[in-house]
């Protein structure tokens, strides 16, 4: 059994290539096989000089930028996902294109949010329903035109906040297209705070609506491997970039001012930034109660649906070790094979290293949360590459950075927690 790491990063996560780059053979790679008899040479003969006109017509026809495996024969998979530079991703977006882009917290999946073919694409791309707002970003709060007034609260909070992974929803006044708002009299707001990301908006000059750049329901990508496995050919390319580093999505907040009460902010979906941070500048802060009801009209961007969810079913285990260890020992006694993630301090990891049916990926330690959060969704999209029939996880304290954490595992086990 081998853990799902690597020597350079032994307790997470780390970089390999997926099997969606696999390349099927041709016949002329196959160098052993048996001269053919003279008919089969005329017709395989015939055949090449096809591949070959096919092949001067697709190079004839590939953008410079658009990336190929070195050994792959570009009549069997022509073109692959785009790796773009930020000028060339910035023109897509002003041509009405969709592109995928790193930011702090997950790669986002962009379109001009001003434009409604554009933001179309990306519901296309995604398989996502269109009942689910988009957040729009932007790079500095000078740009955000389009939205009813920015109160001094609102104003305080961005003064703390951004750019950071903090996304606020106002009302709309006029510019953002329906598809990107689904339909409400609302927007949600982030200015990003990573350098490409900060880039690429400059110098697109538009506001970008972008959820997370991964087939609806997947877990999110915080890789540029990630972007490509799930969207290769369904968009017009990624800005690659390092891994993110805050690994979950933005925390959405809205604030409500009442004259002569004191200003009230509900987190609609918990993130980066916590609750305890946001309360240092508006001390009435609250969890909106719709995060646990699914029958309602969401408010918050990537709140409505299936989540973060593997292809292996997932269970969160809230216990002691004894009781995660029992709980697998379970699972392979019915000849399942199964998938752990856990942080380093479990007790048992070295019996779980030992079985041939398990699949180990270390999240991090439990004394850092930060590291975990940010390892979640690489983790759990190793661990489908391994073709586990289960997945089991590590619960943590519902607190600070916590409470996002668990928010997302919650979502990815479709609620299913099992208590000791």
């Amino acid at each position: 059994m081998k853990q799902v790491t690597d020597n350079d990063q032994p307790f997470s996560c780390s970089p390999r290539v997926p099997p969606a780059f696999t390349v099927p053979m041709t016949q002329e790679e196959d160098s052993l096989s048996p001269s053919p008899e003279p008919a089969k040479r005329n017709r395989e003969a015939d055949e090449t000089e096809a591949r070959m006109r096919k092949r001067r017509k697709v190079e004839d026809s590939i953008p410079e930028q658009w990336e190929h495996e070195a050994d792959e024969p570009k009549e069997v998979i022509p073109l692959k996902c785009p790796i773009l530079s930020v000028s060339a991703a910035a023109e897509k977006l002003q041509q009405g294109e969709v592109v995928a882009f790193p930011t702090e917290t997950v790669f986002g999946l962009g379109a001009d949010a001003t434009n409604e073919r554009a933001v179309a694409k990306i519901f296309e791309a995604k398989g996502r329903p269109s009942d689910n707002p988009l957040i729009v970003h932007v790079a500095s709060i000078e740009q955000i035109d389009f939205v009813e007034d920015i109160s001094d609260t609102v104003q305080a909070l961005a003064e703390k906040f951004w750019p950071g992974p903090l996304s606020i929803v106002f009302q709309h006044k006029a510019g953002i297209c329906e598809r990107a708002r689904a339909g409400l009299d609302t927007v949600a707001v982030r200015v990003p705070n990573h350098p490409i990301a900060q880039a690429l908006l400059q110098a697109a000059n538009v506001p970008v609506a972008a959820p997370s750049a991964n087939l609806s329901g997947k877990p999110s990508p915080t890789r540029t491997e990630h972007v490509i496995h799930d969207l290769k050919g369904r968009i017009s390319g990624v800005v690659d970039g390092s891994s993110c580093d805050v690994g979950l999505e933005s925390t959405v907040i809205r604030v409500f001012e009442k004259q002569g009460e004191p200003p009230e902010i509900v987190i609609l979906r918990p993130g980066g930034i916590t609750r305890e941070m946001l309360s240092t500048v508006v001390p009435n802060v609250r969890l909106d109660s719709a995060l646990k009801k699914d029958d309602d009209v969401p408010l918050a961007p990537g709140m409505k649906y299936r989540h973060y969810a593997p292809e292996a079913p997932l269970v969160c285990l809230n216990g002691s070790d004894d009781f995660f260890v029992q709980t697998v020992k379970k699972a392979l006694h019915s000849r399942q094979r199964v998938g752990v993630l856990i942080s380093r301090e479990n007790e048992f990891a070295s019996f779980f290293e030992s079985e041939e049916n398990v699949e180990v990926a270390y999240l991090g330690s439990r004394s850092n949360v930060k590291e975990i959060s940010r390892n979640l969704f690489d983790c759990l999209r190793r661990l489908d590459q391994r073709n586990v029939d289960r997945l089991f996880a590590e619960t943590f304290p519902d607190i600070g950075l916590g409470t996002a954490l668990m928010n997302r595992l919650r979502k990815a086990a479709s609620n299913c927690v099992m208590k000791e």
